[in-house]
């Protein structure tokens, strides 16, 4: 009984690919970027995009996004690296300490508005299609902080408590405490289901699906960062990281508010190069909600032009057999 007490921690973190080192850390977030990446690609196309435009979009957004990410975790934690007794060159050492994703979010949308815009996509519907993706990218990036054993809770005795080792040289105190990645983890995989049921329930659309993914987001990271034990700066008895999770939220909330407002359905063309693919009978089939209808109502066209053809030459006949009659 007492090996179900808790959940144990790696013994290392690093994953051995055959002879090839690979960091536990590294490991889960390649991996997240791969599901993003291939879900936020399915999710585009089902729009009427073409394939793999987000993957190319991707090659800006992701570098953004870890530069992002590692910039908010450096400087926010600055006393980490450029403190006395510190060595600066750690900041760079990004499998250390980790990212954080605000930064990563708001550097990795200006990777993606770049990319977007060099292919003429609206960013908001691209956002939309990669909301849910990024969501599931978080819950499996969440493992790298097991593999790290860094970021957990207060100390419990719960059946599902995480077993840390003692390391005085990374501040670590053996015991068992809450499983703070594993909670986060859990909470963002709920978070993408919830923006696809929400998504197929309202057809959300103008960057609306991203908004509720941030909003309900930050609910999850407010109560899960109130658990944390680690080291981090307070404002008004409040951890950083809560305080950014109050305000991202109101501002996500009030883009869905005022989005709904001006900017009603959903887009009816995200990638205008697709739908001349359409055209051209080269590219993919139109988004669901036209391809149903298109077919249909191209047979029914040609049918009225037929039926205007066979109406047109009746007549024809009719006038022709009529004329002599009519002549002096």
């Amino acid at each position: 009984m007492d090996l179900l007490a808790y959940i144990p921690s790696p013994s290392s973190g690093v994953i051995y690919l055959g002879p090839v080192p690979l960091r536990g850390y590294a490991f889960c977030i390649i991996i997240g970027v791969f599901i993003a990446v291939w879900y936020g690609g399915r999710r585009w196309v089902a729009r009427g995009g073409r394939v793999g435009t987000v993957a190319d979009i991707a090659v800006w957004a992701v570098p953004f996004g870890l530069v992002g990410g590692r910039l908010y975790h450096v400087i926010t934690d600055y006393e980490l690296y450029f403190t006395d007794g510190r060595d600066w060159v750690d900041a760079f050492k990004i499998w250390q300490g980790g990212l954080g994703i605000w930064g990563a979010v708001a550097l990795g949308a200006l990777g993606a508005w770049i990319g977007c815009r060099r292919r003429g996509i609206p960013l908001p519907a691209y956002a939309d299609a990669i909301a849910p993706g990024i969501a599931f990218a978080q819950a499996m990036g969440r493992w790298g902080n097991w593999f790290n054993q860094e970021l957990y809770g207060k100390a419990t005795t719960l059946p599902w408590a995480l077993k840390i080792d003692g390391d005085a040289d990374a501040g670590r105190v053996a015991g068992t405490y809450h499983p703070t990645f594993l909670y986060e983890s859990v909470w963002c995989v709920g978070v993408a289901l919830l923006v696809i049921w929400a998504d197929r329930r309202f057809k959300l659309g103008h960057g609306r699906a991203f908004a509720l993914y941030v909003a309900a987001y930050t609910v999850g990271r407010f109560w899960i960062e109130y658990l944390r034990v680690d080291d981090a700066h307070h404002v008004l008895g409040l951890r950083l990281n809560n305080w950014t999770s109050v305000v991202v939220f109101l501002a996500a909330v009030a883009y869905l508010v005022v989005s709904a407002k001006r900017s009603p359905g959903r887009e009816e063309i995200v990638e205008p190069a697709a739908v001349e693919d359409g055209a051209d009978g080269a590219g993919p089939a139109p988004a669901s909600g036209t391809s149903g209808d298109t077919p249909a109502g191209s047979a029914a066209g040609s049918g009225d032009t037929e039926a205007k053809s066979d109406g047109a030459d009746e007549a024809g006949a009719v006038a022709a057999e009529a004329e002599p009659s009519q002549k002096p």
